[in-house]
């Protein structure tokens, strides 16, 4: 038996603020490992200038190469189509029964569990681990989330304010502009060799 975080996203690119959470998790709620989870076509928001879910999940690997805490899974980018949270929970439960599973979301995305396809099964199978930062309060998620019935499945942590999003870095690569400690160097050099995200980035 395992305990594995599971933090999924777009990841168009992964960058340090991923990182920091995977680790932060790992840390304050005793995870054995955190797999990160690509989505092959996210449900709610179109991936901008999207090089393609497999190099999504190449840079992913990139950035996790050589640490034994973190993994990266192509389950949803081998599924075709948007990506739901509880078919993927339920395909990970029915392989590996035993495994302790834990979701890793931010306080937004926790806000919103109550509009997925459904969020009471995704607090059956998994626990929901949120990032605390500025924004959502405890209180505010844990009111939210009362009328599905898992407040005993919702573990909070601490997570460092770091203002990096996939958009600045992509933004940034569009303009020429340098994204190193924002991302891995090994994902700024894979960017870089492949010619990525060398269009112009909408301004939000």
């Amino acid at each position: 038996m395992a305990a594995v975080g599971i933090l999924g996203g777009t990841f168009n690119p992964p960058h340090i603020g991923h990182l920091l959470c995977a680790q932060e998790a790992l840390d304050r709620l005793g995870l054995d490992r955190v797999v990160l989870m690509p989505v092959h076509t996210p449900p709610h928001k179109l991936a901008e200038a999207d090089p393609g879910p497999a190099e999504r999940v190449a840079l992913c690997r990139a950035a996790v190469a050589g640490d034994r805490r973190f993994a990266v899974s192509t389950r949803e980018v081998d599924r075709p189509g948007p990506s739901y949270t509880a078919a993927t929970l339920r395909d990970i439960h029915a392989e590996a029964p035993h495994d302790e599973l834990t979701f890793i979301v931010g306080g937004d995305m926790a806000l919103s569990l109550p509009t997925w396809r459904e969020p009471a099964e995704v607090l059956r199978l998994a626990r929901l681990a949120v990032a605390e930062r500025s924004g959502a309060t405890r209180e505010d998620i844990r009111e939210r989330l009362a009328p599905l019935g898992g407040e005993d499945r919702v573990a909070f942590f601490d997570l460092p304010r770091i203002d990096v999003s996939s958009t600045d870095v992509r933004r940034r690569v569009a303009d020429g502009r340098p994204i190193r400690w924002l991302v891995p160097d090994p994902v700024a050099d894979r960017i870089a060799a492949r010619g990525l995200y060398r269009t112009e980035v909408p301004a939000p």
